[in-house]
């Protein structure tokens, strides 16, 4: 067995990547090699104020009706399956006209077998749920309105 080089730049670029994308773990393989770097941190949520035009192309195939509610949604902060509960079958985090606060669970995305929470960016009510349980999403593609 060869011995294992630590590559610092790596682990660093790495991490840079975990803070980016607000993944909570990656794992790397090469040659027989493994590293994995994880983050103690809560993932953090990304809200984009900007108009569904200026986000690629899976968001814009938002239907005309919801295009305008999807102007201030929470959208998805990275790729993977979007979840409203957590457990199968189980009651979703929230609903329509349920009230939130700021940093409450609204619903999960797994992402590389990683469930990562995506918290409300503040407090309001649940005004539209823009995905179903199990959908796979894209990065910065709407999820929930909370006004």
């Amino acid at each position: 067995m060869s011995k294992f080089d630590i590559d610092e730049a790596l682990i660093r670029k790495l991490g840079s990547l975990l803070k980016e994308t607000g993944l909570t773990e990656l794992e790397l393989e090469k040659d027989g090699q493994r590293i994995r770097v994880t983050s103690q941190a809560a993932p953090a949520t990304v809200v984009h104020a900007s108009p569904v035009a200026n986000v690629t192309a899976p968001a814009a195939a938002v239907a005309p009706a919801k295009a305008e509610a999807a102007k201030n949604a929470l959208t998805s902060p990275m790729v993977g399956t979007a979840y409203l509960s957590s457990e199968p079958g189980g009651s979703p985090f929230v609903k329509v006209g349920d009230r939130v606060s700021k940093g409450q669970t609204v619903l999960i995305i797994e992402a590389m077998k990683v469930m990562n929470p995506i918290a409300a960016p503040a407090n309001g009510v649940v005004k539209e749920v823009l995905v179903h349980d199990a959908q796979p999403v894209e990065f910065g593609e709407p999820l929930l309105v909370i006004e």
